[in-house]
């Protein structure tokens, strides 16, 4: 018994010496002076004098003389299991022939019981000790890097101590959690504020990335390919169960002759290339260019190019082989169609989008503190949506459009980025109104739009290719997200995956149901409208004959439709337009249009039933016309139109029918729709009844 305890003596004392030997040697040799005050110190004190620099190299230098401690325990464990086998094996028949009290089996298993007991107490030792020099340092202010190496080094040590004694290493876990946490949120304060920063001096610019981009090229994820246990692949996960593996050998036996654990990797960091940015970016060439965009409709293509992602090999020879005349001489625009292209994305977006790496790489070492720094995960992606709206989609105007842009989803979501994360009042003339300071600290200022970002030019379609770079940049991220979301929810605790489930049907994807305010501004401005109803108020619609010609004012507003067309044509040489987003423009457009033409009948004092006809007559040529312009189908609120103009034939009961029946149109409009047919078919009786009818609905504010 005096034996064991003097055993695990020398290897407490051995832990205690090692440790102090490491630290003194680091101190003294950053002191510079031959000063002997460090040698009369306590461990503890002498750990707060470890400068930053000095920091990693004396970490790794004690994980690895500890393990040179931990292995010597381990070796002098197995000695006792080889050394009882082979005294074991021959003294059995001696053993039954004698018949003697097996007093040397009880001896062994004493020594095996105390042994074994030991490793618990000695790993409790190493892990008292590197918990004092973790909570040494105030590790707010390391480089993300080399925050990350301290965490696997401690990642590597709790390692060593669920092999050396199978311990789940409490006392490691509670005080790296804490260094965490409190490094997190400073981490988390300097990259929402770098963002901010980011965003107003963001012009809004493609990035030009390849068109088969993938964040899994990026080097901050590539840590996800070597953690794989969450989304491993079935077809793997079967040939392991069907094939003996190869087990892994554990520390111990890796590094029983030489080496060590703790050997720093530098050469892995050569792997960190990438090559995601496009060679020539996005050319004025047009056969260049045509690698960005399509100049036909895709019946004509074979399926493989109507895939996600276009293989390099065979999608680019069929696209470069066209002719500059083939390419000039097609008819359709190329921002109506949407087939594989690079992603649209700016310099801000792919600094986010690393960042979130960069975040789930310290999830992935800190399962601890993963709901903070997924919390943090959705701070990021919310500011980038609120920047966005709020450069480039918020306008009074909504409102009274009665067009329901801003869905109530989004506009709670803005609400809520508001109130938890944007510092309403960044100077402090009302520091207390806006709540505590401790608050504040947790919010960053609503960003502002750069002045190079010119939204006010006609020529420009009112800065189309920033909003598109900006708004699909957004949609690309929510998209990346969306990928991300299952790997995400393997790390977050029980009881917080309602959290992340909320974030991503109440955030991520309400993404693209900004392109209708955003893009709604720029339709509200490329048509003038305003023209229109002047030159409609000019019209004649009392006839008394049916006309067989339209009126001018269909032909000028054709005439802003085409120019509209030519201008978006002219964006999309520069940015491409998807799909998605052209079919949103030209909605609105139309539905503004239509709305407008609505507006114009409903002003007309008076009208016949040849004025009726005229008006019939000019919608149909208006939706002829603009077919040829657009591919959308069916046109946007045509029945809108078209009612409007049927309604004026309605008997009285049909009429107080329908005032019921269609509250999508104005009080104005309906009113005017009885007075017109004062006269013709509805008397002064009738139309009393039917405006108290309009009067009388109780209309919900729109």
């Amino acid at each position: 018994q005096t034996a064991m305890d003097q055993l695990h003596m020398h290897f407490t004392q051995a832990i205690h010496n090692t440790v102090f030997q490491v630290v003194l040697g680091y101190v003294e040799l950053c002191a510079g002076n031959a000063d002997t005050k460090f040698q009369k110190m306590q461990y503890k004190d002498l750990c707060t004098h470890i400068t930053l620099d000095s920091y990693i190299p004396c970490l790794t230098d004690l994980c690895k003389a500890l393990w040179e401690v931990m292995l010597s325990y381990h070796r002098t464990m197995q000695w006792h299991e080889e050394h009882d086998k082979q005294k074991t094996v021959p003294s059995q028949a001696v053993d039954d022939a004698a018949g003697e009290p097996d007093e040397l089996t009880v001896d062994r298993s004493y020594v095996k019981k105390k042994l074994e007991h030991g490793l618990t107490r000695i790993w409790q030792d190493v892990q008292l000790k590197v918990k004092v020099y973790i909570l040494g340092t105030d590790m707010s202010n390391f480089k993300y890097d080399d925050f990350i190496v301290v965490l696997d080094v401690i990642s590597r040590l709790m390692q060593v101590g669920e092999e050396f004694c199978g311990s789940k290493s409490e006392v490691l876990q509670e005080s790296i959690k804490r260094q965490s946490v409190n490094y997190f949120k400073n981490y988390h304060r300097a990259r929402l504020e770098e963002l901010r920063m980011f965003l107003e001096n963001e012009t809004w610019e493609l990035c030009p990335v390849k068109s088969n981009f993938n964040i899994a090229q990026l080097h901050e994820f590539k840590f996800m390919g070597q953690c794989r246990s969450p989304s491993i692949s079935p077809s793997r996960q079967a040939a392991s169960s069907a094939g003996p593996a190869l087990e892994e050998l554990s520390l111990f036996q890796q590094y029983h002759q030489d080496g060590n654990p703790f050997e720093m990797h530098t050469e892995h960091k050569e792997e960190e290339t990438e090559d995601v940015l496009a060679s020539n970016g996005y050319e004025s060439d047009e056969l260049e260019k045509s690698v960005y965009q399509d100049y036909d409709s895709d019946s004509d293509v074979p399926d493989e190019l109507k895939q996600d992602y276009v293989d390099e090999q065979t999608g680019d020879a069929p696209l470069k082989s066209v002719s500059r005349e083939t390419i000039r001489s097609k008819k359709k625009s190329d921002y109506n169609l949407s087939k594989a292209s690079a992603p649209i994305l700016t310099n801000t977006t792919l600094n986010v989008i690393r960042l979130v790496g960069k975040y789930m790489q310290m999830m992935n070492i800190l399962k601890p503190i993963a709901f903070d720094v997924i919390h943090c995960v959705s701070q990021l992606f919310d500011y980038y949506l609120y920047a966005v709206y709020t450069f480039f989609g918020r306008n009074d105007m909504y409102e009274s459009s009665g067009l329901g842009l801003i869905s109530s989803r989004l506009r709670t979501t803005l609400n809520r980025i508001q109130e938890s994360l944007i510092d309403m009042d960044p100077v402090g003339e009302n520091a207390g109104v806006h709540g505590p300071a401790e608050d504040r600290k947790e919010k960053v200022p609503s960003p502002h739009l750069s002045q190079m970002v010119i939204l006010t030019d006609s020529g420009t379609l009112y800065g189309l290719a920033q909003r598109v770079v900006a708004t699909e940049s957004l949609v690309f991220l929510a998209e990346q997200f969306e990928s991300l979301q299952s790997h995400l929810d393997t790390m977050m605790p029980a009881a917080k995956k309602p959290f992340l489930q909320q974030f991503y049907s109440q955030t991520v994807s309400t993404a693209s149901e900004l392109r209708k305010p955003i893009y709604w501004i720029v339709a509200a401005k490329a048509i003038d409208y305003e023209q229109m109803l002047l030159m409609m108020a000019g019209v004649k619609w009392d006839i008394k004959e049916i006309m067989s010609q339209h009126n001018v004012y269909v032909d000028v507003l054709l005439k802003e439709f085409e120019q509209f067309n030519k201008r978006l044509g002219d964006v999309s040489r520069h940015v491409r337009i998807p799909l998605p987003v052209s079919n949103v423009l030209w909605e609105h457009c139309i539905r503004l249009a239509n709305r407008t033409l609505v507006e114009g009948y409903a002003n007309v004092k008076k009208c016949s039933n040849e004025g009726r006809a005229l008006m019939q007559l000019d919608f149909q040529q208006f939706l002829m016309k603009l077919e040829k312009l657009t591919d959308l189908r069916p046109i946007p609120d045509k029945e809108f139109v078209e009612t409007y103009i049927k309604a004026y034939y309605l008997t009285e009961n049909d009429m107080e029918q329908f005032i019921k029946n269609h509250r999508e149109y104005s009080m104005k409009q309906l009113a005017n729709l009885v007075n017109v047919c004062l006269g013709s078919h509805i008397n002064k009786k009738a139309r009393q009844k039917l405006l108290a009818a309009i009067d009388d609905i109780d209309r919900p504010k729109r």
